[in-house]
């Protein structure tokens, strides 16, 4: 089977817990009792004595996702926001030092191509 590896990307995160507000996620209330029910009996083993307070809802391109304390919420490439497990957020990603922007994806900009630089991201030159 083929192997892959993510290309070098920086993306934008910030970490979510209850009453911090954060672009692109909102409280989390279903109108359905047996719903709401569901989805506490679900998380009661990780978060014990939860109620729907605690959590968070994202609205994403799949589908909505719950917020559970601690998850980080990315802004991917395109603009989207979702949310990650701290654990899989620790595995994948690390701090960037400097505040430069993101580099654009190849073909999202106007920009020349350097086919001399990793993964053919644009040139910063003129």
């Amino acid at each position: 089977m083929p192997k892959f590896r993510k290309k070098p990307v920086t993306i934008h995160a910030e970490q979510w817990f209850p009453g911090t507000t954060i672009q692109g996620v909102e409280p989390y209330d279903d109108p359905d009792p047996r719903v709401r029910e569901h989805m506490l009996s679900a998380l009661a083993s990780q978060y014990p004595g939860a109620d729907a307070e605690g959590f968070g809802w994202c609205p994403t391109l799949e589908g909505g996702h719950i917020v559970s304390p601690g998850d980080w919420i990315i802004t991917g490439v395109k603009g989207e926001r979702y949310p990650c497990k701290p654990d899989i957020f620790a595995a994948t990603y690390e701090p960037v030092e400097s505040e430069t922007p993101p580099t654009p994806w190849p073909g999202s900009a106007p920009n020349k191509v350097n086919l001399e630089a990793p993964y053919g991201f644009h040139d910063s030159k003129p």
